[in-house]
């Protein structure tokens, strides 16, 4: 019988460097070339815009500290899925693993293989936009074009991260270099407007204001949503170098940044589109390069394409170690869990997230499903704000190299609640629904398959025909890292330290 390879497991390849990069490329997505307006539009006013977009940028640098703390406290990848497993687990047989396999099931299998495939259809919307100027397609042809650009998108980024963990580091860099660079291209154009004495339209502050109470956490929700990602260096922790100081020294870096550079854009725009242009026109970013970078304006859409597609590949990324994770712990299928033997990836979870946005893909308008996705991952963050309380008291003796203040995992907690809330009172919809019909699924699996444990037949000839399929084993319980990962959740069941000590 031949013998397991040894050393098979998840290598730590990411430095500090590409951790900020990390972050960056999943919050730099194509929200703000494409459609920045919407906190304007939900103020009123060009001041009061530029207040939100700060004060969301200080409640996601607020938020990612206090991940950062939960990441040394749990020193494992999944982010949400091993905080609420650390936190919760132990409360309750049957309800202390559910949330974390709630997060997991709904994040897995819906809603970022959705994300992904409206990501890779903006890249392919804009990557093919001069083509279709040029030839005059037909609305049919432009489509279909579109579509079969988004597949191979799609083949191309699930390829990278199936190879080469280092590859993927490489291509992350470079995407996210460029995507900066477009940025910059666009705050230079604003300043050099500035410096030309356009102001008009910035010199009406808060003048047209219609923010109230009720509106708040409405306006809010506009510009939280393209804050979206801090989280990330918490889900691959495993894989970054010297965690206890890099994940919170990659958020101290690139959250600050990115709301920098979220503000200056918009002031960009302001300087050549009035309140009312910009929150009309179809594509902000695209309007401004054409008005104000002469050109330059080739820049936009090239811009847009090269955010969208390193956007796409670090959320694959991400999502693929949360699949690892959960699959690690009993709750996907094992096999979910296992590495490749040659290229180190978590192959068969990243082939499923292939085949998943694959299926997004193909189903025609996917933005209904993935709306109701902002409210959900508001409660998510709510929860995290639980669980970090919950271990401050649980794991009052577990050495923490970082520890936010207590009152701001608190705040944040409460206004996780509050925008969880505001949404299905304000505005209740359709999509809200379909977010409790996921909810209620994952019960109907979490019941028999995780808290029963019961184990369909054909499960065991799945798992050997991938492991013949893609060469993969189960990762190496490497036993230095066991004895660090216990040490950090000594208070955790003696039957779970080889679960915790399997990847690191």
């Amino acid at each position: 019988m031949t013998s397991i390879p040894k050393n098979v497991k998840l290598r730590r390849e990411l430095g500090l460097f590409s951790a900020v990069c990390l972050i960056i490329s999943i919050m730099l997505g194509s929200g703000i070339f494409v459609s920045p307006a919407n906190a304007l539009k939900n103020t009123g006013s060009v001041g009061m815009c530029l207040v939100i977009w700060m004060s969301c940028g200080l409640l996601s640098l607020l938020g990612a500290m206090s991940y950062a703390e939960l990441g040394t406290v749990v020193n494992k990848s999944g982010g949400e899925f091993s905080f609420y497993q650390a936190a919760f687990a132990d409360m309750h047989k049957f309800w202390g693993p559910l949330p974390s396999f709630i997060y997991s099931w709904v994040s897995i299998m819906y809603v970022r293989p959705a994300e992904v495939a409206i990501i890779i259809l903006t890249f392919a919307e804009y990557f093919i936009r001069p083509l279709s100027i040029l030839s005059s397609m037909t609305p049919e042809t432009e489509h279909t074009v579109k579509k079969t650009v988004s597949i191979l998108a799609l083949g191309i980024i699930t390829f990278i991260n199936y190879t080469s963990v280092k590859c993927f580091i490489k291509i992350q860099n470079v995407f996210t270099i460029c995507k900066v660079t477009a940025c910059i291209v666009v705050i230079g154009g604003g300043l050099y407007q500035l410096y030309q004495g356009n102001t008009k339209n910035l010199m009406t502050g808060f003048e047209g204001t219609t923010l109230s109470i009720d509106t708040l956490p409405i306006a809010f929700y506009s510009g939280l949503w393209a804050y979206d990602g801090w989280t990330a260096t918490t889900v691959v922790s495993e894989e970054i170098k010297n965690p206890q100081r890099n994940i919170l020294l990659s958020i101290l870096l690139a959250v600050p940044f990115v709301t920098l550079i979220y503000v200056l854009m918009n002031v960009s725009y302001l300087t050549v589109l009035s309140v009312a242009e910009m929150t009309s026109v179809q594509a902000v970013a695209v309007e401004f390069g054409t008005r104000a970078l002469g050109s330059f304006s080739f820049i936009i859409p090239l811009g847009v394409a090269t955010a969208t597609f390193g956007c796409a590949l670090s959320v694959q990324f991400g999502i693929t170690r949360l699949c690892f994770a959960a699959s690690r712990e009993g709750q996907m299928l094992e096999v979910f869990s296992y590495v490749s033997v040659e290229k180190l990836t978590p192959a068969p979870a990243v082939v499923l997230q292939g085949f998943l946005t694959l299926i997004c893909l193909l189903c025609g308008d996917i933005v209904v499903l993935i709306e109701f996705a902002s409210f959900l991952v508001w409660m998510f963050y709510g929860i995290s704000m639980a669980a970090l309380l919950v271990m401050r008291y649980t794991k009052r003796d577990v050495k923490r190299p970082f520890k936010v203040p207590i009152v701001i995992p608190i705040f944040v907690l409460i206004v996780s609640t509050v925008l969880f809330i505001t949404p299905i009172l304000n505005d209740p919809k359709p999509q809200f629904l379909i977010g409790l019909v996921f909810i209620l699924s994952a019960f109907l699996i979490y019941i028999p398959f995780v808290y029963q444990k019961k184990r369909l037949s054909i499960v065991d000839n799945f798992t050997k025909f991938i492991q013949v399929l893609m060469v993969v084993v189960p990762p190496e319980k490497d036993e230095a890292d066991a004895e660090e990962n216990c040490s950090v959740n000594n208070d955790q069941r003696e039957t779970e330290a080889p679960m915790i000590a399997a990847v690191v």
